[in-house]
């Protein structure tokens, strides 16, 4: 039969891949080392059978018990033809007792064992060892290198040489016993170092370290391409087994790996090559490039991996075999080791495995170790803040409710606020997500005929040939896209919080749902509405929700009425309501941050809504923020007064409260908690004059300028910087969260004492002279005799 393997053609050989050859070399190398393996093998078998032959002494070949039966009779045969008669009867006793025994002439005395035995349990070792087969020794198959061609008449001869093979070494083929005896013959005693010398030796390791790691990391970074192979060089110094510098090698080589994969990563993502691809001939340039990209995605891959199982060793409290580093360094292994993912996922958001690295890090933001959870949270936050498409920002969404969900809503609070720092300020609510980017329409050629004239159309099509090949070439990602993964990003937040909503009121997790929805609510899709406003209300009226939480409600609410809610002829009189009586909660303690949201409140709840507030409302507002201002810090006093000047312009007739004068009839009830029949235009703004004195510099300018009327114009108007900012802003802006003036109060110079100078006092010489002379006079001092002075005032 004829062998239809035929040799490769050169051409062939050239259009192989580096890692089809690769992998050709590795099972030649395997095949090399087990028929190295079965040879050592054999030989340990035979030297076993000649030891085992030496040893043994050959036995003596018996007779089965047939054979003397037949040889009895033969020797009687015998007997008979003897001369019997020269043979006492004793001897022949004797001589047949010893033909019965024949085996004894024959036996080895110095053997114990009984006479007859079987033939197979006493059959030669050597003669075993002869019936096996024999193989003769195979030589490794020898590789070739493959050289420039020859052309002939005859066409391309292929020139090859073997590649030098090394002998195996001698060692290898000796006994395993004879080698553990040489070891422990050749192992010499480790010297006894002292203190000094191990850190000394210690630091000498840990500097050669070191500079292996940057002379690696700065050939990679200086020519990618060719150094690339040195990733995995660089890689496999993660596995560091020195136990004296094994901890801070790991982990200096974990920030170099993770540094060099931000500087060389593409801006693009690395798809992996299709069949057809990969057979059709390239260019040497691109051949490169290829190479480069399949060995960045792949050691990429295996460094994650490794970050990976560093953290799950440390969350298992797993130690390795090796056991290299003890338990308490694996913590610090799986900090780095989570800085690393953290800084990938801002740094590489568009490239290979950016999903792996979501699943690895949100979990995390749940974890138990506060400083851990908190590297993932501001991860996160970075994340969406920097995401203007939003691919990104949606893989996270979508791991953070599955991570809810998954854990019955039993998550940290961090986890959910970090929603809040979406890039979403728009989506597409009329259509369904399948309709938000439509295509291109052109116009057909009936219609062009009917409206167009000759001239027209042939514009019109170079125009839309135009038009097609630049949304073609188009590289930016269009409005329409930006649109859908905004649209479905919030869908699957709003989700989120109305599941909490539903079925974890009293969790913890509801003020980070309520300060979401207060963001997104605007977002919300009007279907939403009316069952929303019920949940809020009743949630403010449960009494289980704190103060902060219930302001949070109130502005939710106000968002939505506020957006498309306009359309809804509802009437927020609870929420307006719920919001005055608590007011005066907020103090100069812990509510004084919860200010910053009640401005928001009022903005929302006033100014946005002036159409739909009545006067007598603003009016009630008016003065109990006026009488709040009084007892709460100066950036929160400045914040509220800032709100009372938009009132005062926004809404007439607010004046009244700067006349002392009762206007109507009835008298203020500032207990009332019910804003619409308080009676609020029936008193003063007496506040203002006692903010006028207020150390606060800032605090003076806006209660004089209230008293004033709030004037856009002429005397009492706020200087520019005061007046174009919003509360809100004035309040972050004059923030005394460290406890200190803001702004600085001006240091003063220190009075000196006044002092008259040596020189002429007055300019009067008359009068300086007698000066002069009262000085220089000496005064006498007499003693006082209080008696005398007593009986004059008595005569008197």
């Amino acid at each position: 039969r004829k062998n239809k393997k035929r040799v490769p053609s050169f051409r062939k050989l050239l259009r192989t891949s580096q890692i089809k050859l690769d992998n050709k070399l590795k099972n030649k190398q395997f095949k090399q080392k087990s028929a190295a393996k079965k040879y050592r093998k054999e030989q340990k078998k035979l030297r076993e059978a000649v030891r085992d032959a030496i040893s043994r002494k050959p036995f003596p070949l018996e007779e089965s018990k047939k054979k003397q039966v037949a040889r009895k009779w033969e020797e009687k045969e015998e007997e008979d033809a003897l001369p019997l008669d020269m043979m006492d009867e004793d001897d022949l006793k004797l001589m047949e007792d010893l033909a019965q025994r024949a085996s004894f002439l024959t036996r080895d005395l110095s053997s114990n064992e009984p006479v007859h035995v079987k033939k197979r349990k006493h059959e030669s070792v050597i003669e075993k060892y002869e019936k096996v087969p024999r193989r003769l020794q195979t030589e490794p198959e020898k590789e070739l290198i493959h050289l420039l061609p020859i052309k002939d008449k005859s066409g391309i001869i292929p020139q090859a040489v073997e590649k030098p093979v090394l002998n195996v070494a001698h060692d290898e083929e000796e006994d395993p016993e004879d080698m553990e005896e040489a070891e422990d013959f050749n192992e010499e005693p480790l010297p006894d170092l002292t203190p000094e010398e191990m850190a000394a030796q210690r630091r000498q390791k840990l500097q050669e370290r070191k500079v292996h790691i940057a002379a690696l990391a700065s050939a990679i970074l200086s020519e990618p391409d060719s150094n690339i192979k040195k990733l995995k060089e660089l890689r496999a110094m993660l596995m560091e087994q020195d136990p004296n510098v094994a901890v801070i090698v790991r982990k200096l080589v974990m920030v170099s790996l993770m540094e060099i994969f931000k500087d060389i990563a593409p801006s693009y993502k690395i798809r992996p090559l299709t069949e057809a691809e990969k057979a059709t001939k390239v260019k040497k340039e691109t051949q490169k490039l290829r190479e480069f990209e399949e060995g960045l995605v792949s050691q990429y891959k295996f460094y994650l991996e490794n970050l990976e199982q560093t953290i799950k060793d440390w969350k298992q409290r797993k130690l390795k075999k090796s056991n290299v580093i003890s338990l308490k360094a694996y913590k610090g292994l799986a900090e780095v080791a989570v800085k690393c993912l953290c800084e990938l996922l801002v740094a590489l958001p568009h490239f290979n495995f950016h999903n792996n690295i979501i699943v690895l890090i949100v979990p995390l933001m749940n974890d138990p170790s506060k400083m851990i959870s908190e590297l993932c949270v501001e991860a996160v936050k970075k994340l969406f803040k920097q995401d203007k498409l939003g691919y990104a920002s949606l893989g996270v969404v979508k791991v953070i409710s599955g991570l809810v969900r998954g854990r019955n809503y039993d998550v940290r609070p961090e986890v959910l606020k970090v929603f809040l720092h979406l890039r979403i300020k728009e989506v597409e609510l009329q259509k369904d997500s399948e309709d938000i980017a439509p295509k291109k329409k052109f116009m057909t050629y009936k219609e062009k005929r009917k409206n167009l004239s000759r001239m027209q159309r042939k514009w019109k099509k170079a125009e839309e040939k135009l038009e097609r090949e630049l949304l073609e070439a188009e590289a930016s990602e269009s409005k329409e896209k930006k649109l859908k993964l905004h649209t479905e990003t919030l869908n699957i937040v709003f989700v989120t919080y109305f599941r909490i909503l539903k079925k974890a009121q009293k969790s913890p997790l509801l003020p980070a749902v309520l300060e979401g929805l207060a963001k997104f609510a605007h977002l919300i899709n009007v279907e939403f509405f009316d069952d929303l406003l019920i949940v809020l209300h009743s949630l403010i009226a449960s009494g289980d929700l704190s103060y902060r939480e219930s302001l949070h409600c109130i502005l939710s609410a106000f968002h939505i009425l506020s957006g498309q809610g306009d359309v809804l002829n509802i009437d927020p009189m609870k929420f307006y309501t719920h919001l005055y009586k608590t007011l005066f909660s907020l103090h100069a303690g812990a509510t004084n941050e919860d200010i910053g949201i009640v401005l928001q409140c009022l903005d929302v709840m006033f100014a946005k809504r002036r159409k739909k507030v009545s006067q007598q409302r603003a009016l009630a507002f008016l003065k109990r923020l006026s009488i709040l201002a009084l007892h709460v810090l100066p950036d929160s006093s400045i914040g509220i007064l800032a709100t009372n000047r938009v009132f005062m312009q926004t809404f007439p007739r607010m004046d009244l409260l700067l006349d002392n004068e009762s206007q109507g009839s009835g008298v203020y009830l500032p207990e009332l908690d019910e804003p619409e029949h308080c009676n609020a235009q029936n008193t003063a703004l007496w506040e203002l004059h006692l903010l006028q004195r207020h150390y606060h510099p800032t605090v003076q300018k806006f209660a004089s300028h209230l008293i004033a009327g709030a004037p856009t114009e002429g005397s009492g108007v706020l200087p520019l910087d005061l007046s174009q900012r919003s509360a809100t802003e004035l309040f972050e802006a004059y923030c005394m969260k460290g406890m200190t003036f803001n702004p600085p109060v001006a240091s003063v110079t220190p009075r000196r004492k006044d002092t008259f100078p040596q020189m002429d006092s007055f300019v009067d010489e008359e009068l300086n002279k007698q000066l002069q002379q009262h000085i220089t006079q000496t005064v006498a001092h007499k003693p006082l005799d209080f008696a005398k002075h007593l009986k004059e005032s008595s005569l008197a």
